[in-house]
């Protein structure tokens, strides 16, 4: 028997363990699937905004990979350090799989950014989603108007959250204290911004336009902001998803606001703007200053030394996420990524045996969920072209037991489902649907795992 740890379970972690389990060139395998969390999914459940129940529905695919007899799920399982090093897990495994995503954001490096009142939208995102290292909410607390700083898909989530009535969210699994808080939130303007036009904006279609069919919340862009923009005044050249989000913004552009009926909220496109520095009052975040941009010609774009400040005692940098290093892996700090080729890891330039990526810690983060499988089954494919040579090497010991005498408390498959059957309950103790727990304590207490040791993520 051939025997991989995969660690992650998110879509890229869970897409390797198909890959390998599906195959026939080796028919002899079992896959462990690791993950920190005592909850499996990854950023299905972690990250996907909650009122996008279609894309959160990809669970299900998950949940029928993870069922596979030759797959087992073991949470609560840290890698370095803090529980079991890459070294002792190879001992374990003939081979080990890394895909632990991107957990970093990006920051800005401007000043004031650690203003506070200023956050990462991976923090909001963490709060209202309910991971249970997310930090204590106040996130809307006084504030009045919000900037978030970004154009793709993570700045429309977040934008579409705070522009939310909370009636409209209380359908889905928020916990019950970020329902609260955002039912007494006093946000009434939410403007996103970006540094380039819309025709070069990230965002996809679908996402762009939910942000025009909220139900008390009105959209608006600036006429000054389009002008700018070479692909807005001509967009019969740009690639087709460029295009079709083009068209969405001139249709808010040529409709103006409706003001037929008050809106709760209003929500600012702005483009052609790149921060320069978040403005403080009374010790906290007031104002973002902006400097506008036009094109420069290439793609890119240019400072005019003209300057705008918006208000906002809320700001959340949506600009993208980074991979951070894990103890005793190789890591590329330029690139955010485990150095591979073809997903083997290479340690001082050459393939360690028995070591692989996959997902955003080997390519960076880009692409979709789906992007995950061509690059799993390309780590996939060169895992079996090693297989030979791997399972030659004996393994030492059983991982489960190695796992608990190593202090750990792992959260097999049936653990999960209690946590998932203690939160269909405290839904309906709520009146609501299923509603996630958001801490360590009740998530592995819910587990049966609840004497586990547990350190904080650094």
């Amino acid at each position: 028997m051939l025997r991989v740890a995969v660690v992650g379970s998110g879509p890229s972690g869970v897409y390797t363990a198909q890959a390998l389990v599906q195959q026939s060139l080796v028919p002899d395998v079992h896959v462990d699937v690791l993950d920190r969390l005592p909850a499996p999914y990854g950023l299905v459940r972690y990250g996907v905004a909650p009122d996008h129940e279609k894309i959160k529905s990809l669970q299900n695919n998950l949940r029928a990979v993870l069922e596979d007899e030759r797959i087992g799920f073991i949470g609560n399982v840290e890698i370095g350090v803090r529980g079991i090093a890459p070294a002792r897990l190879l001992e374990l495994y003939h081979a080990v799989v890394y895909c632990v995503g991107a957990a970093k954001d990006r920051r800005l490096g401007l000043p004031g950014e650690d203003l506070p009142g200023s956050f990462s939208a991976t923090d909001f995102v963490s709060w209202y989603s309910a991971h249970p290292d997310a930090r204590a909410g106040g996130f809307v607390l006084g504030a009045r108007s919000a900037v978030v700083i970004g154009v793709g898909n993570v700045a429309v989530d977040v934008t579409r959250i705070l522009a939310r009535g909370a009636a409209e969210l209380r359908p889905t699994d928020v916990p019950d204290d970020v329902l609260g808080a955002l039912a007494l939130s006093r946000v009434r303007e939410v403007h996103m911004v970006g540094r380039r036009g819309p025709s070069q904006a990230k965002f996809t279609t679908k996402e762009l336009r939910e942000l025009g069919s909220l139900p008390d919340a009105g959209i608006g862009v600036e006429p000054s902001d389009l002008a700018l923009d070479p692909g807005y005044a001509d967009p019969s050249g740009l690639p087709a998803v460029h295009r079709r989000n083009v068209e969405v913004v001139r249709g808010w552009a040529a409709a103006g606001e409706d003001a037929s009926r008050a809106r709760a909220r209003g929500i600012r496109l702005r483009f052609f703007l790149r921060p320069v520095e978040l403005l403080a009052e009374d010790g906290r975040v007031a104002a973002v200053r902006f400097e506008r941009t036009v094109p420069d010609g290439s793609g890119g774009v240019r400072g005019t030394g003209s300057y705008e400040e918006i208000e906002a005692q809320l700001v959340l940098r949506a600009v993208g996420y980074r991979g951070v290093p894990l103890d005793g892996l190789p890591f590329d700090a330029d690139r955010g990524t485990v150095p591979h080729e073809a997903g083997r890891v290479l340690r001082e330039g050459s393939p360690s045996p028995g070591e692989y990526v996959a997902g955003w810690i080997k390519r960076g983060p880009t692409g979709v969920i789906g992007t995950n499988r061509p690059c799993a089954k390309e780590t996939v494919t060169s895992l079996l072209a090693d297989a030979a040579a791997l399972s030659a090497r004996p393994v030492r010991g059983e991982p489960l037991a190695v796992l608990r005498e190593s202090g750990l408390r792992p959260v097999q498959w049936p653990g999960w489902l209690a946590i998932e059957e203690a939160e269909a309950a405290l839904g309906r103790s709520l009146g609501r649907r299923s509603v996630k727990i958001p801490d360590w304590a009740g998530l592995l207490r819910a587990a049966g795992a609840d004497d586990a040791p547990r350190v904080p993520a650094a």
